[in-house]
């Protein structure tokens, strides 16, 4: 039989309200992932796992040059005395510091499978093998000499650093990502014979911004190369709010293969993009037929990357073949700039870039003071013992009768001799051979040399120009090892600047072109049928929906739908479904409003103008380049306050201009008289007493008024017996004749695939 539950004591219970206990209890949980786990400390640019990767390192005597040791007796000691996690996601920060394409200076030197840049997993952590790299010896150079702060490991047993000395400028160096809660970082690699430069510039002119920082320090510098492709604006703006992303592209060039046929070869691709990824994804494209320019791609990557890619043809275009991947691809990718770390490994705080590199060096400032303090009193201790020595070699048959007669002789030489404590135990603790009469020598060499490092060390503590001035013959000595001539220091990413393309030619690259007939519905329907479809009889529509227009264009086209809000939508053909079901609303493709109404849709053909109009009558002529948008939203070219609204939109094709309104009034006028703008209201085309504008046209004079029915049939007048409806703008105009214009539009004539639209 089970245990029976015993009910708590009502006296021990207390009532807190949930929103307190959870705000309290969330805050610490929220303190905890910013402080410990996911922020860099901006002093020297690693988080705590990493931090204690390195000293366990360290302890294990794993110093570049020594013997390796396995993987899995490093993660142990970090789980075992640091860093209470799982083994697994210790190893995987492991490997990710001795990773050369994730690392631009690895701080640990792999010996085994670490995985690559292909997206492999490493090895289990019993079969590799690591030690430090010269850059991990840098950042913890000083840590016996009381460089930084200790504090007790999670169980109290032993002690860990709070901040490592840091004498490689980490932070930007590396870089670091993380996300904690409510707040991330993210921070590229650079260049640490630039940030030296920086660094040094900035402690002679302590007071620079980060703009003039960029004549040292242009950009990142990431470990897998690419070209940044940004304006130099943008990158000094980023660096100036410690805000901002970086384009980042991938280094190509173009092989030749005889008689004009070439082929484009990838030799470097954007940071943190794995390249198998990357490989399916244009697969992907190929087989979706997205990439038409392109007749295949291959990986021939060994150690460096080569992916080489083959054109359709010898007359495709290397520079647009390359746009339209880096359109579609990782082969162009986003790397984003967020440089929030913690401030003192205490507050997180967004910094710009001199912001950070001042905080690097006011710490190895603190290191420096710290380090000769500490040196100073080991001077201190070393010059007490020897003035003991001394004593005791001067008077040493003295000293000799005193230790063998006296049973506590301690006492009677501090006594005899005048010494201090530490004296008399350095005496007594003394060998015999060192009573030789070299050793005197030895002491006097000794003293003198230690009593000039003491001066020199208290000229340093006392001068903070002196102080400044070491750092920097630092900071010039790393810059030595890691300078743009040795093959890690040297400079990986490039600058460019993105060729200037035409979007469009760029869109038609994306996509295969064939011949479409794009079908509108009364409800604002679109779809594409393949092909040019003159007999539209057989489309089916929804059982309350009908054809409004249809018109011929491409799939490279770009069509502009003008809805009553006098706005123009602009949409891809290439987006549009295909001719199988009813097609989809227009609404998906752009932002109408519920209240909205779709008035028409005319493919963009480039150069034409257009005559658009309004109920009240109002209407102008309006470039179509200028209808053109590049969002959902649209582009505002007709103002119109309710009730009036858009109501007609037709190309400028001739010198006259037809209007009618819904009192079955017509007017006809020279075109000349409509102003062309770019937005507006427009000016009054047609003068109504009762209703509204319906329809525009322009037409030619030559040719006369053409006009469609309700039944499709195709109706002409020409000017002279049009000639009593001849005015001027503005005019009310006269009421049509009977069974002319029966339903107010002019509709449209097809154009043999030119896609002359109306409604």
């Amino acid at each position: 039989m089970g245990k029976r539950l015993i009910p708590p004591d009502p006296s021990n219970v207390q009532e807190v309200a949930l929103r307190d206990a959870l705000e309290e209890r969330y805050l610490a949980y929220a303190l905890s992932t910013i402080m410990h786990r996911a922020l860099p400390d901006a002093r020297d640019g690693l988080k705590p796992v990493h931090r204690r990767i390195l000293f366990a390192m360290r302890q294990l005597r794993l110093d570049p040059g020594q013997a390796f040791k396995k993987s899995a007796r490093v993660v142990g000691d970090v789980i075992g005395k640091y860093h209470p996690h799982g083994d697994q996601s210790v190893y995987d920060a492991l490997v990710r510091l001795a990773q050369e394409f994730a690392q631009r200076y690895p701080l640990v030197d792999g010996q085994g499978n670490f995985g690559n840049i292909d997206g492999d997993n490493p090895a289990a952590m019993r079969y590799t093998e690591s030690r430090m790299t010269e850059v991990a010896r840098l950042l913890l150079d000083g840590i016996d000499e009381d460089a930084v702060d200790f504090r007790p490991t999670y169980d109290g047993s032993e002690t860990e650093p709070v901040v490592l000395p840091g004498a490689f400028p980490n932070l930007l160096a590396n870089g670091s990502q993380g996300i904690a809660v409510g707040m991330a970082t993210s921070i590229p690699p650079h260049n640490a014979a630039e940030l030296c430069d920086a660094a040094l510039f900035l402690i002679d002119n302590p007071n620079a911004r980060a703009k003039t920082l960029l004549k040292y320090v242009p950009g990142p510098d990431f470990p897998t190369g690419g070209l940044i492709v940004d304006p130099r604006e943008v990158i000094a703006e980023s660096y100036a709010t410690g805000r901002g992303s970086f384009r980042v592209r991938a280094r190509w060039h173009k092989e030749e293969t005889g008689r004009g046929t070439y082929l484009i070869v990838i030799t470097e691709i954007p940071w943190l993009v794995q390249k198998t990824r990357l490989i399916e994804k244009m697969a992907e494209l190929f087989n979706e037929k997205k990439l038409p320019l392109v007749e295949g791609f291959r990986d021939e990557s060994t150690e460096d990357v080569r992916v080489v890619i083959e054109p359709k043809s010898r007359t495709v275009d290397a520079e647009l073949l390359m746009e339209s991947l880096f359109k579609l691809t990782e082969l162009e990718s986003r790397i984003p700039l967020n440089m929030n770390v913690l401030s003192k490994g205490k507050i997180p705080k967004v910094m710009d870039l001199a912001e950070v590199l001042r905080e690097w060096l006011d710490h190895r400032r603190d290191v420096l003071l710290r380090r000769s303090r500490h040196r100073l009193a080991q001077i201190e201790h070393r010059l007490e013992v020897l003035g003991g020595y001394l004593i005791a070699y001067l008077n040493i048959d003295k000293v000799i009768k005193i230790i063998r007669n006296e049973d506590e002789p301690k006492p009677v030489l501090i006594k005899a001799f005048k010494l201090s404590d530490v004296q008399a135990d350095a005496i007594l603790n003394m060998r015999l051979r060192n009573l030789r009469k070299l050793e005197e020598m030895e002491i006097k060499r000794e003293n003198k040399q230690l009593r000039e490092e003491k001066e020199i060390l208290e000229k340093l503590v006392r001068s903070e120009k002196e102080q400044w001035r070491t750092i920097a013959d630092q900071i010039k000595k790393v810059r030595e090892t890691f300078g743009p001539k040795t093959p890690l220091g040297k400079r990986r990413t490039g600058f460019a600047e993105a060729p200037e393309h035409d979007e469009a030619a760029i869109e038609e690259a994306m996509v295969v072109r064939e011949p479409i007939t794009v079908v509108v519905s009364e409800k604002g329907w679109i779809r594409a049928l393949r092909g040019i479809q003159t007999d539209l009889s057989g489309v089916a529509f929804k059982a309350d929906d009908a054809l409004a227009f249809a018109f011929s264009a491409e799939t490279t086209s770009k069509l502009l739908a003008l809805a009553t809000n006098g706005r123009f939508y602009t949409i891809d053909a290439s987006k549009l479904p295909g001719g199988r079901g009813h097609g989809e609303p227009i609404r998906l493709y752009t932002d109408l409003e519920q209240d909205d109404e779709l008035v028409s849709v005319v493919r963009y053909q480039g150069g034409r103008k257009l005559l658009v109009a309004s109920t009240s009558g109002r209407g102008f002529v309006v470039a179509e380049d200028e209808c053109l948008g590049n969002t959902r939203k649209g582009k505002q070219v007709l103002n119109v306050k309710p009730p009036d609204k858009a109501c007609a939109v037709t190309p400028v094709e001739g010198e006259l201009v037809a209007a009618i309104g819904e009192n079955r009034k017509m007017v006809i006028f020279a075109l000349d008289q409509v102003p062309e703008m770019t937005r507006g209201r427009g000016v009054r085309l047609q003068r109504h007493k009762d209703g509204g504008l319906s329809d525009v046209k322009t037409f030619k004079e030559a040719d006369g008024l053409t006009w469609i029915d309700a039944g499709g049939r195709v109706f002409n007048q020409s000017m002279k017996e049009l000639a009593a409806w001849r005015g001027n703008r503005g005019d009310a105009g006269r009421i049509k004749p009977d069974r002319f214009l029966a339903n107010l539009k002019f509709g449209s004539a097809p154009e043999g695939g030119k896609g002359d639209e109306g409604k």
